[in-house]
C-alpha cells in the first residue's frame, strides 16, 4: 500500500490517471448522456456554429458533433485497451520465454520480434484488413486483435532483456535447485518482478493502438461508421472539407480528445518509468521533498531528468529507491 501511495503522489501519474479516468467515464456513460443516440441523425441546419443547442456545432448534414464525440469515445478507448491487453500478453509470453530459455528458442523468438519491428505497421494492417469479410471490418474485437499484431514486439524486446539479467539472480537459482519447474519459476518468480515494466509496456501499447485505430479510421481503411469513433469524425470532416468551409469544430473536437488521451498515457508511462528506474527522479517526491532529502535536481529541455546526489545523501537516496 505504501508503494501504491508513493506512485500516486507523482504529479505525472496523478494528472495522467485523472485524465484517463475522465475519458473512461465518458466511454461508459457517453452514449447514454448524448443528446442524440444516433451519431448520423439529422438534428438541425448544416454547418451551425457551436451554440447552446448544439454545443459543438453541426456537420454538413446537420448532425450533432457533440453527440458524435460522446458516442465515439467508447469504441476508440475500448479497441485501444483490448488491443493493448492482447499485445501485452504476447509481449510477456514471447519476451519472457525467449529470455528465460535462451538458445534456439531465444534465437527464433527474437527473430520473430525483429521481423514485426521492421514491418511497416500501417500498410501491413491495411493489407490484412482488406481480406476481412464485410462483417469482420466492423467487429471491434477482431480489429483490436489485428492492431495488436504489430504492437507487441517493442515490449517483448524489453522483457527479454530484463529476463536475461534476472534469470541469473540468486532467487531464480534457488528455485531451480529446489526442483521447481520452469513454468513455475517464470510465473511465480520472474513475472512478479517484471510487473512495473509490464505495466509501462501496456500503457505504451494502448497509446500505439489508439493512434493506429484512429489513423485507420481517418484514411477509410476500416468502416468509418461501424463502429463510430473519433477517427470516423476526422474521416467525415476531411471528406466534407470542414476546414475550408469554417467547420473547424468538427475536426478540432476529436483532435483535442486524441491529444489529451495520448498525453495522459504518456504521463502515465513517464511516471511508471520514474518509479522503476532508480536513476530517474524519485517518484512521488516534490521539489520540497527533494530538497529535504538533499537531492539536487536540474531539468534540461529535451533530456530525461536524473537524480544528482551529494555524497552525504547518497545512502539515503539509495535506500529510498530500493
Amino acid at each position: 500500500m505504501a508503494e501504491v501511495l508513493r506512485v500516486l503522489k507523482s504529479p505525472k501519474i496523478a494528472i495522467g490517471l485523472g485524465i484517463f479516468v475522465f475519458f473512461s467515464l465518458i466511454a461508459i456513460i457517453g452514449p447514454s448522456i448524448a443528446p442524440y443516440h444516433d451519431p448520423l441523425k439529422l438534428t438541425g441546419l448544416p454547418w451551425q456554429q457551436p451554440s447552446a443547442k448544439h454545443w459543438l456545432g453541426t456537420t454538413q448534414q446537420g448532425q450533432d458533433v457533440y453527440s458524435q464525440l460522446l458516442i465515439g469515445t467508447r469504441s476508440t478507448l475500448l479497441i485501444s485497451l483490448i488491443s493493448g491487453a492482447i499485445a501485452t500478453v504476447l509481449s510477456v509470453l514471447i519476451g519472457v520465454a525467449a529470455g528465460f530459455y535462451g538458445g534456439l528458442a531465444d534465437n527464433f523468438l527474437s527473430m520473430l520480434a525483429n521481423i514485426f519491428l521492421v514491418l511497416p505497421a500501417l500498410p501491413f494492417l491495411i493489407v490484412i484488413n482488406s481480406y476481412l469479410p464485410s462483417g469482420g471490418k466492423s467487429n471491434s474485437t477482431l480489429l483490436a486483435v489485428i492492431i495488436s499484431l504489430t504492437g507487441w514486439a517493442w515490449g517483448a524486446r524489453v522483457l527479454r532483456a530484463q529476463t536475461l539479467s534476472m534469470r541469473q539472480r540468486d532467487f531464480v537459482d534457488a528455485a531451480r535447485i529446489s526442483g521447481e519447474r520452469s513454468w513455475r519459476i517464470i510465473v511465480f518468480e520472474i513475472v512478479p518482478n517484471l510487473v512495473p515494466i509490464i505495466a509501462a509496456s501496456f500503457v505504451f501499447t494502448v497509446l500505439y493502438a489508439m493512434g493506429t485505430y484512429v489513423s485507420l479510421s481517418f484514411i477509410g481503411a476500416i468502416d468509418p461508421n461501424n463502429p463510430w469513433s473519433w477517427g470516423s469524425m476526422l474521416f467525415w470532416a476531411q471528406s466534407n472539407t470542414a476546414a475550408q468551409v469554417g467547420g473547424w469544430y468538427w475536426f478540432a473536437a476529436p483532435g483535442v480528445c486524441v491529444a489529451l488521451l495520448g498525453t495522459s498515457l504518456v504521463l502515465l508511462n513517464f511516471g511508471i518509468d520514474e518509479f522503476i528506474n532508480p536513476r530517474l527522479r524519485a517518484a512521488g517526491l516534490s521539489r520540497k521533498g527533494l530538497r529535504a532529502a538533499g537531492v539536487r535536481s536540474r531539468n534540461t529541455m529535451g533530456l530525461t531528468p536524473v537524480v544528482r546526489t551529494r555524497p552525504a545523501a547518497a545512502a539515503t537516496i539509495i535506500e529510498e529507491t530500493v
